[in-house]
């Protein structure tokens, strides 16, 4: 008997992707046009923020809009995929090849289509993928689940079966609310809120770790719905 297929769906930024830093930089770059210094605070609030552009908004006063922000530092994002200067963490392209032994992959990210696409293609991650569920495709983002619920949907495969690779506590509670397997590697080995760390079926350090560990979560036993790890 042919086994049920699996999926893996991936957030990209700071879990594929070295991306965290230079989104600050940009965000940062923008809003002191506006005024705003940029706060140690302001990276926090950044992380796995799906309402980034509207945080970034806020922050300049009334003076830009969402919509404006979002094309501005898009751009400066794609400018840096161009330059080289986001680059694929240690062990992220092996994790997503070690899923798709196991069946489809897809990327479920708050960050832009544009920015998304340039940095897969020039990653040449995007021919592994069976989907990309990017910010501007769901209406609720994370931590509400339908970032995951759709990306489970363009691959085919029911929630339940789905594993997906997390690095943000939003990020997590999404995954955790779609009903997926959740494998979190947290942003720089910082420790998760204790509620969030609950909702993980395991933790890796880093993208290299995690390859074991994704291996061991995809097998048939580990992807029951409810299941405790």
């Amino acid at each position: 008997m042919t086994p049920a297929r699996r999926a893996t769906i991936f957030d990209l930024d700071d879990t594929l992707i070295d991306s965290g830093a230079a989104w600050s930089g940009v965000c940062a770059a923008f809003t002191a046009r506006h005024g705003h210094r940029w706060r140690a605070e302001d990276d926090a609030a950044l992380h796995g923020n799906g309402g980034w552009a509207s945080y970034v908004a806020g922050l300049c006063h009334g003076a830009v809009s969402s919509a404006e922000v979002v094309e501005t530092c898009t751009t400066a994002m794609v400018d840096a995929c161009a330059e080289g200067r986001v680059r694929a963490l240690p062990g992220a392209v092996e994790l997503v090849v070690e899923a798709g032994r196991h069946g489809p992959v897809g990327v479920a990210t708050a960050s832009p289509r544009r920015f998304v696409l340039a940095v897969l293609k020039g990653l040449r991650l995007y021919p592994e993928l069976s989907a990309v569920v990017c910010g501007e495709d769901v209406v609720r983002v994370k931590p509400a689940p339908d970032p995951y619920l759709r990306a489970a949907s363009a691959v085919g495969i029911p929630p339940s079966r789905c594993v997906a690779v997390e690095d943000s506590p939003n990020g997590i509670r999404s995954a955790a609310a779609a009903g997926m397997t959740v494998l979190a590697v947290p942003r720089g080995g910082m420790p998760l809120p204790v509620d969030v760390s609950a909702l993980s079926a395991a933790q890796a350090g880093s993208a290299t770790s995690a390859v074991p560990v994704l291996r061991r979560l995809l097998a048939p036993q580990h992807l029951v719905h409810g299941s405790t790890p």
